[in-house]
């Protein structure tokens, strides 16, 4: 970004820039979606009619941050959802599922405000809503491995130590210097998001469809076991590496919200072993490793339960989609 330039006139820039790749019929998109959590084949599911849907990649859209991870380039999908045929634009990142779930990452080394720059750009794009997903922590003991969460309230823990993506000049053409976060989570968008679930799962289901409050932390380390402790007791339901500074951003431009954490393993809340427990007598070597491995979060468990339950999620959020199809703003 030049000197001169406002984010506000890059994130123009761009939008122009797309716009001049699409046909007109997919110029106007009403809602943004960021897919995580296995979501991604999301974009697979668009109709090629009234036009066939559209793909630009990060790379090639002037001033749009690219992923620093190799083989992890995403794309901007443009088409219709669903059987109403929405105009939507989906943000498609990584082909598999993390607990940060797409590649403009702040702990990626991207500073907040690159990383929320794409939900800028699709503001510019037209879009009313925006809906976010992404791989989660369960903290709330109640929470199993594949349940689906609606977010209805966050702790940004980045945000309350100085990174926060609102954080600089303000943006005018965007939204007021002190925008409220009280209303973040569209209470509306959550009942119609609930109501979507069961008519899904009416004949048979094991997950389960929850609402609480998620904890955003920078990552990329999984979060201690006092780490845990201390996000449960502050109120926080799941804890993950994403979703928050875009909300926050969303918010700030005025766009409704609605976003879903997939619970990909469940935190250890409990205390390790002191190392003067008595009960330890006699083992050594692997057998003490194994005491503390218990519980223990692994990358591969986030992956397969983000693949097991992906599908359960797109149809959600595809249901969802048909339910506010032509609802008045």
């Amino acid at each position: 970004m030049t000197a001169e330039a406002t984010i506000f006139d890059e994130a123009t820039k761009s939008a122009d820039f797309i716009r001049s790749q699409l046909p007109q019929e997919l110029q106007n998109p009403v809602l943004g979606i960021i897919c995580g959590s296995g979501l991604g084949g999301l974009a697979d599911t668009l109709h090629a009619e009234p036009a066939p849907r559209k793909a630009i990649g990060y790379e090639d859209i002037p001033g749009f941050p690219v992923s620093r991870v190799p083989g992890h380039a995403g794309k901007l999908a443009f088409g219709y959802l669903g059987e109403k045929k929405t105009p939507v634009v989906i943000m498609s990142g990584r082909a598999h599922i993390e607990r940060s779930t797409y590649v403009h990452s702040f702990y990626e080394g991207h500073s907040m405000q690159t990383a929320v720059f794409p939900t800028r750009v699709m503001k510019l794009l037209g879009i009313k809503s925006i809906i976010v997903t992404n791989a989660a922590g369960g903290l709330n003991p109640e929470f199993n491995v594949g349940d689906i969460m609606i977010i209805n309230d966050h702790i940004n823990f980045p945000g309350l130590a100085g990174n926060h993506p609102l954080r600089g000049p303000n943006e005018d053409s965007f939204g007021t210097r002190f925008p409220a976060l009280s209303d973040a989570y569209d209470l509306s968008y959550r009942r119609t998001a609930h109501s979507a679930f069961k008519s899904l799962t009416a004949t048979s289901s094991s997950r389960a469809i929850r609402e609480g409050v998620y904890a955003f932390v920078s990552g990329p380390t999984f979060e201690t076991r006092a780490e845990c402790r201390m996000l449960r007791t502050m109120g926080a339901d799941v804890v993950g590496m994403s979703t928050v500074p875009e909300i926050c951003v969303a918010r700030h431009m005025g766009l409704r919200v609605l976003a879903f954490s997939l619970v990909t393993n469940c935190a250890v809340l409990q205390p390790g072993p002191r190392g003067d427990d008595l009960t330890l007598e006699g083992k050594e070597g692997k057998d003490i490793n194994k005491v503390m491995e218990v519980g223990k979060a692994e990358h591969e468990e986030v992956l397969e339960a983000g693949r097991d339950a992906a599908k359960t999620l797109q149809d959600l959020v595809t249901s969802f989609v048909d339910v506010i199809s032509g609802q008045s703003e």
